[in-house]
């Protein structure tokens, strides 16, 4: 039946398909009423005479139209007009999960960690309204263009205190999924959902399904009876904590799960905190105690005799030791005393107020909150405000916020902002208006602000510079509009460049965002050498690009170093022989040369060598870098360059 253009419930027109599904197929509708587009859910035609199935389908709206989270998509209306079944519900902009996973392969485990912790936390929130999913599976995960996790299609979803699907043919969810009591078409419960999402983690770190077959039996058979391969064997860049969590997750026996959503995410968070942490607990196998016989005797006579024989043998204890019959007193004494103050300072508490947990009002209904408040003996306060995806009548937040297990006085007031619904507002300028200011005005319109701060060289500190929403545009009250404000010039530290040389110091400006203006010099044989001072004092925060200048030292400390002259090297001597009067061959005596040293022109060493010299050692000093020569006999053989700072001794050969 081809139903573009259609109006249901004359609101619903709908536009065009975007998606089928087991039971229903998906389109995208115009509301007429709130002008926006939604999702319509349309039972396909080949169910519309199974009562069985129009139950169930039924059932997914009235599961889901209970849940209000932003990890959940939200149910805004459920109809059927002749043999036509819908449900109106959020259009999702983004792509399934499982879309994502078949795109890009094995997911960079911090991002598939980030999503399991927004799909527990919509899991969080059903199964403390009692409901059970039975279908998580990445196809019923949708990513939306900001990231966040949406959990859909609660098709197969039943209060906990209906009756459970036992069937295995009954079943409709993805048996690559499934649970292992689902499997076997045993009860299911938040536990199953656990396992399921375990599962899906398992594929978004390893871009696969733990268990595959060519049936669905045999799939099903692998969940009841295989062990998965540990993700870390198929992905080895996931920290071993994460490896635990889906391994937990997935354990074949419920009880050796996370026991609750809860759990889970708190396991999650610490994974992102501490990845090499050993805090995933392995809940133990359940201790069995045997049980022990206890033997009572309730003979009257035999006891009464016990006790006066007890009584007789006590008294004469005490006679024979009087020190131990005071001693007796003195402890029973001290204990009435005790039990004096013990029962002083209970009768003191009667009078103060007592602790009580503070209840979870996100999502209940005025008169809902109003039962468990009594019920906690808590006072309410309320204000309403519009909103974009709670509907009219429930309650947005609470202060003080819900957390686990905190508690307030008995007594005490919580505040409630309780949901007007929805409403179109024209959006006003606020550009170029004080913060507090603009988010004052956008409040009064039932606008919600969200300040990004950035410096700004040429708008005032705390004046916004941009608005995403273009004024005068028609946007949903209750919705977010971010405005940029500027945090003014941006101001920075200056850095200390004491010692720096001069292109050192140049650099570590620029890396401050800070311009050098100039360099002076002096010299000094107190101060050290390189930078001496600058113009802006270290540690100081001024504005981004403010000029420094700096003072180098120059001056050079007075060092010594020591040269080994190799004169045989250097003029090339080779002994010579002759023969004596007795015709024996001997060396001839080597002749001499003069020899003069000069550093920087001046000279610091002349005298006669030997030309077979192989070590000469002249002392010299001066600073920094010198030039020596070695002269012989009057011509300069050897120049060589002499860094006092850096060298303590040369040869020159």
């Amino acid at each position: 039946m081809k139903l573009e253009g259609k109006i249901l419930g004359n609101r619903y027109e709908i536009i065009e398909k975007i998606g089928t599904g087991g039971m229903a197929t998906v389109y995208r509708a115009k509301c007429h009423v709130l002008k926006r587009d939604v999702a319509v859910k349309i039972l396909r035609d080949e169910f519309t005479t199974d009562n069985e199935f129009i139950k169930r389908f039924n059932a997914e709206a009235e599961s889901a139209a209970s849940l209000t989270h932003p990890n959940i998509v939200s149910v805004y209306d459920v109809g059927h007009e002749g043999n036509l079944y819908y449900i109106v519900m959020e259009l999702v902009k983004g792509k399934t999960l499982k879309e994502i996973i078949v795109e890009e392969g094995k997911l960079p485990w911090k991002w598939a960690v980030n999503l399991s912790i927004q799909i527990a936390r919509g899991l969080e929130k059903a199964h403390k309204n009692n409901i059970i999913h039975r279908d998580i599976k990445p196809h019923n995960i949708i990513i939306t263009e900001d990231g966040t996790a949406k959990v859909t299609d609660f098709g197969i979803a039943k209060a906990v205190s209906n009756s459970t699907i036992t069937a295995f043919g009954a079943t409709t969810g993805s048996v690559h999924y499934f649970s292992p009591e689902h499997a076997k078409g045993s009860r299911t419960d938040q536990k199953s959902d656990l396992y399921s999402l375990g599962v899906v983690m398992y594929e978004m770190v390893t871009g696969r399904v733990p268990f595959d077959a060519d049936t669905p039996v045999s799939v099903a058979l692998k969940h009841m009876q295989e062990e998965p391969v540990e993700p870390r064997v198929l992905n080895s860049t996931i920290p071993m904590s994460l490896n635990k969590i889906i391994l937990k997750a997935m354990q074949k026996d419920p009880n050796m799960r996370y026991q609750t959503a809860t759990e889970m995410i708190n396991d999650l968070e610490m994974c992102l905190k501490d990845e090499a942490g050993s805090f995933v607990k392995e809940i133990s196998d359940i201790d069995e105690f045997a049980t022990k016989r206890i033997s009572l005797n309730y003979g009257d006579e035999n006891q009464n005799n016990k006790k006066e024989g007890k009584l007789t043998k006590i008294k004469e204890h005490f006679e024979e030791h009087p020190v131990q019959k005071w001693i007796a007193i003195l402890l029973s004494c001290v204990l009435v005393f005790i039990l004096a103050v013990v029962i002083t300072l209970a009768v003191l508490n009667v009078g103060k107020v007592k602790d009580v947990e503070l209840p979870d009002f996100v999502g209940m209904t005025l008169e809902e909150a109003k039962i468990a408040a009594s019920e906690a003996g808590l006072k309410l306060e309320t204000e309403e405000a519009f909103h974009v995806e709670v509907e009219e009548g429930k309650i947005i937040s609470q202060e003080p916020p819900y957390q686990k297990e905190y508690k307030v006085k008995e007594g005490s007031t919580v505040k409630l902002v309780i949901s007007k619904g929805q409403e179109l507002v024209k959006v006003i300028k606020v550009i170029g208006k004080q913060k507090d200011e603009a988010v004052k005005e956008l409040k009064e319109i039932g606008l919600i602000a969200e300040i990004e701060e950035e410096y700004d060289d040429k708008v005032e500190k705390n004046y916004v510079i941009e608005q995403d929403i273009a004024e005068n545009e028609e946007i949903l009250a209750g919705s977010t509009i971010k405005l940029k404000v500027s945090l003014g010039i941006e101001q920075v530290e200056v850095p200390d460049l004491t010692g720096m040389t001069e292109e050192a110091a140049k650099q570590a400006l620029t890396n401050a965002k800070l311009k050098w203006k100039s360099t002076s010099t002096i010299s000094d044989s107190s101060k050290g050498a390189g930078v001496v001072a600058q113009t802006v004092s270290p540690k100081s925060m001024v504005d981004k690009d403010t000029e420094v200048s700096i003072t180098i030292n120059t001056y050079s400390e007075l060092k010594t170093g020591t040269i080994n002259i190799n004169v045989a090297s250097i003029t090339g001597y080779k002994p010579e022989t002759e023969e004596n009067e007795n015709g024996e061959t001997i060396t001839k005596e080597p002749g001499t040369v003069q020899l003069k040293v000069t550093v920087d022109g001046e000279q610091v060493e002349a005298k006669t060598v030997k030309k077979d010299t192989t070590n000469v050692k002249v002392t010299i000093s001066g600073r920094g870098t010198v030039v020596v020569k070695v002269i012989i006999d009057g011509s300069t053989k050897r120049t060589q360059e002499f860094n006092l700072n850096t060298e303590k001794e040369i040869t020159i050969q």
